[in-house]
């Protein structure tokens, strides 16, 4: 038998399923860890989630099964970082395709939950977006935590529901989140994030790392990219809160709603008349107004990397804003994405902060400065 969990938004969300499996039943169970391919625009440039047929070299076990693995590839032009994580976190990824509303993905975890020989789902969100009522107005991205949710409960299989890193998403705010979760089941701790070791150092989930670098004992406030206020890691930034299947259904008015939903674009309809907008829409006009590439007939020369005493003079100079603002520390996401660095700007800026100050180092985070933070 193999534990059968889904990772409710996709994103980072398997990652953290990897960490809940490992601290439930050990990191040697087998499990499979079924997930969305939506990666959001930073890593793929093609709005929404992707469906099986977008990429290469999956592993079908069933018609509503498919498996990826480090062979697997995406087609261009969509990216995906799924088959590079298959290969360092424990469980097997199996993808979930949405296209098909509440009723495929229903039939996707029914075929699933066969294939592992289990009785029981375990469904993971990372931060809390999958119990928001849906008009907060930091709320970014319920779609696919909703019909995760609607879709278990379309299976009849019994599931259990667990949140970790309250507010970690930074999505529903923290005194609205808390009393919809209850009491913390139990806490992460840093013996169990070895699991994920490196997985950050080139995944761009920000809710994972912060996860992880609570749960190492990292305490501060934290800077994320594009949100709209800065994290506090804390002691219940590394808590999970465990609710069933009923209580997210009562507290998430989007996922009764999409009870029943045959289709993705029925599904954003439903999310545009109870949250008053869709990411799917909110993702293909970010990527409509993002810079157009090149013509195949007239590529551009890449960008020369800038000179490294610059890049350095760069940072220095945003650092000292940050602290302005009250951060002690800073995802590595945050510093590429600010000071719009190529990688080999970034790898050259990276190595030179660790090298002069290693202490400024504390994986998956960066430190701004060590008066401004603590280490426990």
């Amino acid at each position: 038998m193999k534990r059968l969990l889904i990772a409710a938004g996709g994103g980072g969300d398997p990652i953290t399923a990897a960490l809940i499996h490992a601290t439930l039943h050990g990191p040697d169970t087998p499990a499979l860890v079924l997930t969305y391919a939506w990666e959001r625009l930073v890593v793929d440039p093609v709005p929404g989630p992707r469906r099986v047929t977008d990429f290469t070299g999956t592993v079908r076990v069933g018609p509503e099964l498919a498996l990826v693995t480090p062979t697997t590839a995406p087609i261009a032009p969509v990216g995906s970082l799924l088959p590079r994580l298959s290969g360092e976190i424990g469980p097997q990824l199996g993808l979930l395709d949405p296209y098909d509303g509440v009723a495929g993905l229903a039939r996707q975890i029914a075929a699933a939950a066969r294939w592992c020989g289990t009785d029981r789902i375990e469904l993971v969100d990372v931060g809390g977006d999958i119990v928001a009522r849906g008009d907060e107005p930091t709320l970014r991205s319920p779609l696919g935590d909703a019909l995760a949710v609607a879709a278990c409960a379309a299976t009849g299989i019994p599931t259990t529901v667990y949140v970790a890193g309250p507010g970690l998403d930074n999505e529903v705010p923290l005194p609205d989140l808390l009393p919809r979760l209850g009491a913390p089941a139990f806490a992460l701790d840093a013996g169990r994030t070895r699991t994920v070791s490196g997985v950050f150092d080139w995944h761009p989930s920000e809710a994972g790392a912060l996860l992880v670098a609570a749960a190492r004992g990292i305490r501060g406030v934290c800077g994320t990219r594009d949100a709209p206020r800065p994290v506090l890691l804390d002691e219940s930034a590394r808590n999970v809160h465990r609710l069933s299947l009923e209580q997210v259904l009562e507290l998430s008015p989007l996922a009764r709603k999409l009870a029943g939903c045959t289709g993705l674009d029925e599904a954003e309809a439903v999310s545009r008349a109870v949250c008053g907008f869709s990411e799917i829409e909110r993702e293909r006009h970010r990527a409509a107004h993002a810079p157009a590439p090149p013509a195949p007939s007239a590529p551009s020369a890449p960008r020369t990397p800038r000179d490294a005493h610059a890049v350095l003079a760069q940072y220095t100079a945003w650092e000292r804003v940050m602290l302005d603002d009250g951060l002690a520390y800073v995802t590595t996401r945050r510093i590429v994405e600010d000071l719009d660095l190529t990688a080999p700007e970034a790898h050259a800026l990276l190595a030179a902060l660790h090298a002069t100050e290693p202490a400024r180092r504390v994986p998956p985070l960066w430190r701004l400065a060590t008066e401004h933070a603590t280490v426990t």
